[in-house]
């Protein structure tokens, strides 16, 4: 019984973890990356958009971002959101794109962005136990109903540790790889 509420629940862990390694690939370095900005989001015409919805993300450079939108009338909207994130990046519009230039980090930047990075993984593994706790609740209930057995719980435990230490491991290569990057960029 438990497999199948475990094999259901894999595919919000994979959702998870691809959460945290968006939520990472944000997370700038020294080097300039799309993923820095494509998921911005954007106020075009009075609708919530990502930049990548808008617009074309590239890195002619390693220290330059161009965002070329679609639509000129999106140039403001882009720019404000730039300004208006965390990024500490100054947009330049030229026209017809915004142009960013990614600044070396200093080690104080690069601490700073240590700790968010240990707060986003944090917050997948929350996720992650909130998920294991959910399963184990419906295990016990189907116990108490006369569904399942006793010892389908002390099964479901030791499986659903199996399963979190898997994509805990996997959260913690993560977390290395970026912290790796962020301290020698």
């Amino acid at each position: 019984m438990y497999q199948e509420l475990i094999k259901e629940r894999r595919k919000e862990f994979d959702a998870t973890l691809e959460w945290a390694k968006s939520e990472a690939a944000g997370i700038r370095t020294g080097r300039a990356s799309p993923d820095m900005v494509i998921d911005l989001v954007v106020d075009y015409l009075g609708t919530s958009l990502k930049i990548k919805e808008v617009a074309a993300v590239s890195t002619p450079t390693p220290r330059e971002i161009l965002i070329q939108p679609w639509d000129k009338q999106a140039l403001a909207a882009i720019e404000k959101a730039i300004r208006d994130s965390s990024l500490g990046l100054a947009p330049v519009v030229d026209g017809t794109s915004v142009r960013l230039t990614v600044p070396s980090l200093t080690e104080e930047r690069r601490r700073e962005f240590t700790k968010l990075l240990g707060t986003k993984i944090e917050e997948a593994r929350i996720r992650m136990r909130h998920s294991r706790e959910e399963i184990l609740k419906k295990v016990q209930h189907a116990v108490k109903e006369g569904e399942a057995r006793e010892d389908e719980v002390r099964q479901a435990k030791d499986a659903l540790q199996k399963v979190m230490d898997e994509y805990n491991g996997k959260l913690d290569e993560l977390q290395k790889r970026k912290e790796a990057e962020l301290m020698s960029a």
